[in-house]
């Protein structure tokens, strides 16, 4: 049985608890125990989360852990020094240590980020870069593993970070089970962008979003302003107008965007050419991907493939 210990600081967020659902998900879709989770903090006893609702927790001290995460708060703040000394002494003894979140800034405060690929919710990527010079920040991952460190996104992305280490520990089967139950996608790449084109366009009626799905299940075709007006039940005229007003920008630029953030999982997550991609997400030639690609990213494909793939490996 494995050992996970969640540790908490005053203020830490609810929401990067929803990981130890995972883990209990894997006890009870295997049937068995893998996984003992333990809520820790620096003295033991009450802990207030963001909502000043208390969790019990033991001390961290005393434990001996397969694996450590530390939860962070709605924004960095100062953990305490004794808290820092005790998770330092642990994590050297552990098999791996993970932060959800801003508890990125927590193994920062430890040393434990020196030297090693890291992320966090990107709204504060720039902050933990700058506060820790000695880490390589990337602010556009669902999550990073470098050696035994693992550290995720913000809130959600625990959820991706404890379906990868059930993966790992179990096997793909596993966490296809719990993902299952926990009615997430099966998990999100660690390689995968913190962003969503479909996110980012936010359109509000229905027809403009019938529209877009139309588009995201059919980026092979030329999609032009006249196929995705007939997929609206509009005029060209009409959908150009009420798309623009909707999202801000043109059918066009949409489009795009859906098909990079398409082609960018499969230049991850794939083993197809860049040409094969290309082609599959609707861009007329590899160059006009690459193009796209230095436009959103300011990357070409090969570079995020190569990234993705360091990310990967163990």
């Amino acid at each position: 049985m494995l050992s996970i210990g969640f540790v908490l600081s005053p203020g830490f967020q609810i929401m990067g608890l929803a990981a130890a659902s995972a883990f209990e998900l894997a006890n009870v879709s295997a049937d068995e125990r893998l996984y003992d989770i333990r809520f820790l903090s620096e003295l033991g006893g009450a802990i207030p989360n963001s909502f000043d609702i208390p969790i019990q927790t033991r001390a961290l001290a005393r434990q001996k852990l397969d694996t450590l995460i530390a939860i962070g708060a709605l924004r960095p703040i100062p953990t305490s020094p004794g808290l820092i000394r005790q998770l330092r002494r642990v994590s050297s003894a552990s098999r791996r240590t993970a932060s959800v979140c801003t508890g990125a800034f927590i193994l920062g405060e430890a040393g434990l980020l020196d030297g090693r690929r890291a992320t966090t919710h990107w709204l504060y990527a720039r902050e933990l870069q700058k506060q820790f010079a000695k880490a390589r920040v990337e602010d556009d991952r669902i999550y990073i593993i470098d050696g035994p460190i693992w550290t995720s996104a913000g809130m959600s992305a625990g959820i991706d970070l404890a379906l990868g280490m059930i993966e790992k520990d179990f096997g793909a089967d596993l966490a296809r089970a719990v993902a299952q139950k926990l009615v997430v996608y099966h998990r999100r790449a660690g390689g995968q962008s913190q962003h969503s084109a479909l996110l980012e366009l936010d359109a509000k009626s229905d027809r403009i979003q019938g529209a877009l799905a139309y588009a995201r299940q059919n980026l092979g075709a030329p999609l032009s302003v006249e196929e995705l007006a007939a997929a609206a039940h509009l005029s060209p005229r009409q959908f150009s107008r009420a798309f623009r007003a909707e999202t801000g920008q043109s059918p066009a630029k949409a489009v795009e965007q859906l098909r990079v953030e398409a082609a960018r999982v499969m230049v991850e997550q794939s083993r197809h050419s860049i040409d094969e991609i290309a082609t599959q997400t609707g861009f007329a030639d590899p160059e006009r991907m690459r193009r796209a690609f230095l436009r959103t990213f300011g990357q070409p494909p090969q570079f995020l493939r190569r990234n993705a793939r360091l990310t990967a490996a163990p």
